[in-house]
Protein backbone atom coordinates (compact mmCIF):
# COMPACT_ATOMS: atom_id res chain seq x y z
CA UNK A 1 0.00 0.00 0.00
CA UNK A 2 1.13 3.16 -0.82
CA UNK A 3 0.83 5.94 2.34
CA UNK A 4 2.01 10.04 2.23
CA UNK A 5 0.54 12.60 4.82
CA UNK A 6 1.41 16.33 4.35
CA UNK A 7 0.96 18.16 7.43
CA UNK A 8 -0.23 22.46 6.66
CA UNK A 9 -2.29 24.79 7.49
CA UNK A 10 -2.74 27.15 11.12
CA UNK A 11 -3.72 24.52 13.10
CA UNK A 12 -1.11 22.25 11.35
CA UNK A 13 -3.62 19.40 10.44
CA UNK A 14 -2.57 16.07 8.71
CA UNK A 15 -3.64 14.90 5.40
CA UNK A 16 -3.12 11.93 3.93
CA UNK A 17 -2.64 10.36 0.06
CA UNK A 18 -3.61 6.41 -0.31
CA UNK A 19 -3.47 4.09 -2.65
CA UNK A 20 -3.43 0.13 -2.81
CA UNK A 21 -0.66 -1.94 -4.01
CA UNK A 22 0.51 -1.46 -7.45
CA UNK A 23 -2.36 0.92 -8.09
CA UNK A 24 -2.49 4.31 -9.96
CA UNK A 25 -5.27 5.47 -8.98
CA UNK A 26 -5.55 7.13 -5.04
CA UNK A 27 -7.67 9.17 -2.47
CA UNK A 28 -7.36 12.21 -0.61
CA UNK A 29 -7.84 12.07 3.17
CA UNK A 30 -8.65 15.43 4.48
CA UNK A 31 -6.97 18.50 2.41
CA UNK A 32 -7.30 21.26 4.46
CA UNK A 33 -5.43 24.50 4.79
CA UNK A 34 -2.76 24.81 2.18
CA UNK A 35 -2.65 21.31 1.45
CA UNK A 36 -3.41 21.26 -2.43
CA UNK A 37 0.06 22.19 -3.45
CA UNK A 38 1.78 19.83 -1.69
CA UNK A 39 -0.40 16.69 -2.37
CA UNK A 40 -0.41 17.83 -6.31
CA UNK A 41 3.55 17.23 -5.83
CA UNK A 42 2.34 13.75 -4.16
CA UNK A 43 0.59 12.84 -6.77
CA UNK A 44 2.69 13.85 -9.62
CA UNK A 45 5.67 12.16 -8.21
CA UNK A 46 4.12 8.83 -7.71
CA UNK A 47 1.59 9.22 -10.79
CA UNK A 48 -1.00 8.97 -8.77
CA UNK A 49 -4.68 9.63 -10.65
CA UNK A 50 -6.90 10.87 -7.55
CA UNK A 51 -10.35 9.22 -7.56
CA UNK A 52 -11.80 11.05 -4.33
CA UNK A 53 -11.86 12.96 -1.25
CA UNK A 54 -12.82 11.66 1.97
CA UNK A 55 -13.27 13.88 5.00
CA UNK A 56 -13.37 12.61 8.37
CA UNK A 57 -15.32 15.69 9.61
CA UNK A 58 -16.34 19.35 8.15
CA UNK A 59 -13.65 21.64 10.23
CA UNK A 60 -11.99 24.01 7.92
CA UNK A 61 -8.32 22.41 8.75
CA UNK A 62 -9.37 19.25 7.17
CA UNK A 63 -11.62 20.28 4.58
CA UNK A 64 -10.54 24.16 2.92
CA UNK A 65 -9.25 22.87 0.03
CA UNK A 66 -11.02 20.20 -0.83
CA UNK A 67 -13.51 22.13 -3.09
CA UNK A 68 -9.60 23.36 -4.97
CA UNK A 69 -8.75 19.23 -5.55
CA UNK A 70 -11.99 18.24 -6.01
CA UNK A 71 -13.01 20.67 -9.08
CA UNK A 72 -9.46 20.91 -10.53
CA UNK A 73 -9.80 16.92 -10.42
CA UNK A 74 -13.74 16.51 -10.94
CA UNK A 75 -13.90 14.18 -8.23
CA UNK A 76 -16.41 13.79 -5.27
CA UNK A 77 -15.96 14.87 -1.70
CA UNK A 78 -17.35 12.90 0.61
CA UNK A 79 -18.41 13.72 4.00
CA UNK A 80 -21.33 13.28 6.46
CA UNK A 81 -24.30 15.13 6.11
CA UNK A 82 -24.21 16.31 9.55
CA UNK A 83 -20.83 18.25 8.67
CA UNK A 84 -21.42 19.19 5.12
CA UNK A 85 -22.50 22.89 5.77
CA UNK A 86 -19.53 23.76 7.43
CA UNK A 87 -17.84 23.18 3.79
CA UNK A 88 -19.43 26.49 2.70
CA UNK A 89 -19.60 27.97 6.22
CA UNK A 90 -16.37 27.06 7.89
CA UNK A 91 -16.87 29.60 10.63
CA UNK A 92 -20.06 27.96 12.29
CA UNK A 93 -17.83 24.86 13.75
CA UNK A 94 -15.40 27.28 15.33
CA UNK A 95 -15.16 29.77 18.48
CA UNK A 96 -15.12 33.06 17.77
CA UNK A 97 -11.43 33.58 17.59
CA UNK A 98 -11.38 30.60 15.14
CA UNK A 99 -14.14 32.20 12.86
CA UNK A 100 -12.51 35.22 13.24
CA UNK A 101 -9.18 34.07 11.76
CA UNK A 102 -10.88 32.25 9.08
CA UNK A 103 -13.55 35.00 8.38
CA UNK A 104 -9.93 37.08 7.17
CA UNK A 105 -8.40 34.31 5.25
CA UNK A 106 -12.26 33.22 3.52
CA UNK A 107 -14.66 35.78 3.85
CA UNK A 108 -17.97 34.94 5.49
CA UNK A 109 -18.60 32.11 3.63
CA UNK A 110 -16.19 29.53 1.11
CA UNK A 111 -16.91 27.11 -2.46
CA UNK A 112 -18.41 24.01 -1.77
CA UNK A 113 -16.65 21.34 -3.64
CA UNK A 114 -18.70 21.22 -7.21
CA UNK A 115 -19.34 17.25 -6.29
CA UNK A 116 -20.55 16.60 -2.90
CA UNK A 117 -21.45 13.09 -2.31
CA UNK A 118 -23.05 12.05 1.49
CA UNK A 119 -21.59 8.58 2.95
CA UNK A 120 -23.50 5.48 3.70
CA UNK A 121 -22.79 4.48 6.91
CA UNK A 122 -24.72 1.56 6.24
CA UNK A 123 -22.16 -0.08 3.72
CA UNK A 124 -18.79 -0.22 2.83
CA UNK A 125 -17.14 2.37 0.58
CA UNK A 126 -15.15 1.81 -2.86
CA UNK A 127 -13.54 3.74 -4.63
CA UNK A 128 -9.58 3.88 -6.65
CA UNK A 129 -9.45 0.06 -5.52
CA UNK A 130 -9.87 0.52 -1.59
CA UNK A 131 -12.57 -0.23 0.30
CA UNK A 132 -13.26 1.80 3.20
CA UNK A 133 -15.52 0.79 6.23
CA UNK A 134 -17.23 3.58 7.71
CA UNK A 135 -17.90 4.31 11.63
CA UNK A 136 -19.70 7.36 12.55
CA UNK A 137 -17.83 8.59 15.67
CA UNK A 138 -19.56 12.02 16.86
CA UNK A 139 -18.64 14.60 19.37
CA UNK A 140 -15.77 16.86 18.47
CA UNK A 141 -18.56 17.34 15.62
CA UNK A 142 -22.05 15.91 14.93
CA UNK A 143 -20.18 14.52 11.81
CA UNK A 144 -17.51 12.93 12.81
CA UNK A 145 -16.20 9.45 10.70
CA UNK A 146 -13.84 7.05 11.00
CA UNK A 147 -12.40 5.60 8.17
CA UNK A 148 -10.92 1.90 7.83
CA UNK A 149 -9.13 0.59 5.03
CA UNK A 150 -7.03 -3.45 5.29
CA UNK A 151 -3.32 -3.13 5.78
CA UNK A 152 -1.22 -6.00 4.21
CA UNK A 153 2.63 -6.63 4.50
CA UNK A 154 2.70 -5.98 8.08
CA UNK A 155 3.64 -8.43 11.01
CA UNK A 156 1.39 -6.23 13.41
CA UNK A 157 -0.68 -3.86 11.60
CA UNK A 158 -3.62 -5.24 9.73
CA UNK A 159 -5.82 -2.26 9.69
CA UNK A 160 -5.43 1.68 9.11
CA UNK A 161 -7.90 3.81 10.72
CA UNK A 162 -8.32 7.47 9.79
CA UNK A 163 -9.46 9.26 12.87
CA UNK A 164 -9.82 12.94 12.22
CA UNK A 165 -10.06 14.78 15.58
CA UNK A 166 -11.85 11.53 17.29
CA UNK A 167 -8.79 10.40 19.00
CA UNK A 168 -4.76 11.34 18.81
CA UNK A 169 -1.68 9.65 20.15
CA UNK A 170 -2.01 10.55 23.97
CA UNK A 171 -5.05 12.80 23.78
CA UNK A 172 -9.00 12.97 21.85
CA UNK A 173 -10.63 15.75 20.19
CA UNK A 174 -12.17 18.73 21.97
CA UNK A 175 -16.18 19.30 22.82
CA UNK A 176 -16.48 22.55 23.14
CA UNK A 177 -16.68 24.18 20.15
CA UNK A 178 -20.13 24.56 18.34
CA UNK A 179 -21.53 21.03 17.45
CA UNK A 180 -19.16 19.60 20.05
CA UNK A 181 -21.30 17.07 22.06
CA UNK A 182 -18.98 15.76 25.31
CA UNK A 183 -21.62 13.27 26.47
CA UNK A 184 -21.51 11.63 22.81
CA UNK A 185 -17.55 11.86 22.57
CA UNK A 186 -17.50 9.88 25.89
CA UNK A 187 -19.87 7.10 24.07
CA UNK A 188 -18.18 7.23 20.59
CA UNK A 189 -14.77 6.55 22.57
CA UNK A 190 -15.87 3.67 24.69
CA UNK A 191 -18.40 2.06 22.06
CA UNK A 192 -16.37 2.98 19.01
CA UNK A 193 -12.68 3.34 19.53
CA UNK A 194 -12.56 0.85 22.32
CA UNK A 195 -13.58 -1.80 19.81
CA UNK A 196 -11.16 -1.21 17.39
CA UNK A 197 -8.41 -3.95 16.90
CA UNK A 198 -4.85 -3.64 19.18
CA UNK A 199 -3.79 -4.38 15.27
CA UNK A 200 -4.81 -1.12 13.84
CA UNK A 201 -2.66 1.52 13.18
CA UNK A 202 -4.58 5.51 14.03
CA UNK A 203 -3.72 8.09 11.56
CA UNK A 204 -4.73 11.45 13.32
CA UNK A 205 -5.92 14.62 11.95
CA UNK A 206 -3.17 16.22 14.30
CA UNK A 207 0.22 14.90 15.27
CA UNK A 208 1.84 11.52 14.99
CA UNK A 209 0.94 8.18 14.19
CA UNK A 210 0.31 5.83 16.85
CA UNK A 211 -1.83 2.16 17.32
CA UNK A 212 -4.80 1.27 18.88
CA UNK A 213 -2.80 -1.23 21.28
CA UNK A 214 -0.88 1.50 22.51
CA UNK A 215 -3.64 4.04 22.84
CA UNK A 216 -5.55 1.06 24.84
CA UNK A 217 -2.97 1.39 27.66
CA UNK A 218 -1.48 5.26 27.24
CA UNK A 219 -4.31 7.62 26.50
CA UNK A 220 -6.08 8.90 29.72
CA UNK A 221 -9.06 9.68 27.71
CA UNK A 222 -9.48 5.45 27.16
CA UNK A 223 -9.32 4.63 30.66
CA UNK A 224 -12.51 3.36 32.29
CA UNK A 225 -12.03 6.16 35.12
CA UNK A 226 -12.48 8.65 32.49
CA UNK A 227 -15.39 7.23 30.66
CA UNK A 228 -17.48 6.75 33.99
CA UNK A 229 -17.23 10.17 35.14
Amino acid sequence: MFLASVTTGLWQANCYVVAGAGLSQCVIVDPGQDAAARVRTVLADNRLEPRAILCTHGHFDHVADAAALGDEFNIPTYIHRADRHLLSDPAAGLSKEGAAAIRSLVGEAMAEPARVELYNTKAALHVAGLSFSLTEAPGHTAGCVLLEVDYGGHPTINRLVFTGDVVFAGSVGRTDLPGGDPARMKTTLRDVVLELSDSSALLPGHGEQTTMAEQRVNNPYLQPGFLRN
